[in-house]
């Protein structure tokens, strides 16, 4: 069974910066799609942003050219990097990781605890 653990979030300021991390437990992790995702109160779970196995990106509208996703596939573990965050960037935020490529995947984990981020002056 795969296991993700996310961690990294926290409060910050508008316009301020942090770097999500997710460790997954799955010796195949470099043929996988990984992606973030995203839940603020009372909304639904949302696709941040998600990047094959060989590095390809895509990004929602919201928040291309501000954030960053990437991935180290030695050791099993992907990141998001937030920059100029805003209030609407609060949530909490989830990995997961499945087969497919940048236009089509489906997730394989079960959901993690996710990392709370919290966008406030």
């Amino acid at each position: 069974q795969v296991q993700l653990v996310e961690s990294g979030g926290g409060l910050v300021q508008p316009g301020g910066s942090l770097r999500l991390s997710c460790a997954a437990s799955i010796r195949t992790f470099s043929s996988y799609v990984m992606a973030w995702y995203r839940q603020a109160p009372g909304k639904e779970r949302e696709l941040v942003a998600h990047i094959t196995g060989g590095g390809s990106t895509k990004y929602a509208d919201s928040v291309q050219g501000r954030f960053t996703i990437s991935r180290d596939n030695a050791k099993n573990t992907g990141y998001l990097q937030m920059n100029n965050l805003k209030p609407e960037d609060t949530a909490v935020y989830f990995c997961n990781v499945g087969p497919g490529d940048l236009r089509h995947f489906f997730l394989i984990a079960s959901w993690g605890q996710g990392t709370q981020v919290t966008v406030s002056s």
